[in-house]
């Protein structure tokens, strides 16, 4: 099995910018919050804690689909996590990894592609592979380990119970986000899309989009049926209706970002005035600033 590591990545997601440099095994807090969770029948994934609980911080949530011909995984998280990983899907099944999917290029998402082995199928969306060829990890050697196969709009793999279904509909945490829907079972894994309740994060340097990121969430919730369970970025897996009211909430914020600028507020004083009373009561505000702030910035441009 070929291992790798990644040098000197910086990852930025939620709240949290943190160096990675060699990989090092997970920490046993980290271990304790990536506990694999079954979702449904053959569909389970491994828990990424939050960003803001630096010490159990792994990266995403990993999607495990045990298929007949093998199983296909959804991220990877940050360097040095393919072990447990594949300790972790051991624990239900003894066929082989076959494919991963990236739902985007960030480093707490595809930072163990390099441990699996070369007759492994990467998958992402065309953009997100562009953005992940300028990465550190993926230059030299490590370029092995980029998708194999990309898709622009949809893509599906598999047939019948063993089907998934891979969306894009437009810019949002990044250029390249691959929503993945089990459509047998009625789950989607969002990726970061979809991270947790709060503000997302707009990477805007891998064309990312906060005026955008409404508008494509919309796209999704009209253009998927028949799911019913979501395992989102970050957090534990939700509703159907959680992730149609995370539509509502970024749309309220983009509207209330617009209000504030047009009335001569700053950024800082909009989200100040925004009130999470009323609909979001239980989301957190640690994002929410630097929501605000990167929505003035691209309205302004």
């Amino acid at each position: 099995m070929r291992r790798g590591t990644l040098l000197g990545v910086v990852i930025a997601v939620g709240a949290v910018s943190m160096a990675v440099g060699v990989a090092q095994g997970p920490s046993p807090a980290q271990l304790d919050a990536a506990g694999l969770v079954q979702v449904k029948d053959n569909l389970y994934y491994i828990a990424g804690e939050g960003p803001w609980n630096r010490d159990a911080f792994s990266g995403g949530n990993v999607g495990v689909f045990i298929a007949s011909e093998g199983v296909t995984i959804v991220d990877t998280k940050l360097p040095g996590w393919g072990p447990t990983i594949l300790d972790r899907i051991r624990t239900v099944t003894d066929k082989p990894v076959v494919a991963i999917i990236n739902t985007h290029t960030h480093g707490d998402h595809v930072g163990s592609n390099s441990a699996f082995p070369a007759s492994v199928n990467i998958i992402a969306h065309e953009n997100t592979k562009a953005n992940m060829e300028g990465m550190d990890a993926f230059q030299g050697d490590g370029a092995r380990f980029l998708p194999d196969t990309t898709y622009s709009e949809k893509m599906s793999i598999g047939s019948g119970d063993g089907q998934i279904d891979l969306y894009h509909f437009g810019p949002g945490h990044t250029n390249g986000d691959t929503f993945i829907v089990f459509p047998a079972l009625g789950v989607i894994h969002t990726g970061d899309m979809f991270p947790w309740k709060d503000s997302p994060f707009m990477d805007r340097s891998n064309g990312g989009s906060g005026v955008a990121y409404p508008e494509t969430l919309a796209k999704a919730v009209a253009g998927i049926s028949g799911v019913d369970t979501v395992i989102p970025g970050h957090i534990p897996m939700t509703s159907w209706s959680d992730f149609v009211r995370y539509q509502r909430f970024n749309a309220d914020v983009l509207a209330a970002a617009r209000a504030g600028l047009e009335s001569g507020q700053s950024a800082e004083q909009a989200m100040a005035a925004f009130d999470l009373s009323d609909g979001y009561p239980d989301y957190r505000t640690d994002r929410l600033q630097a929501a605000f702030e990167t929505i003035y910035a691209e309205l302004q441009e």
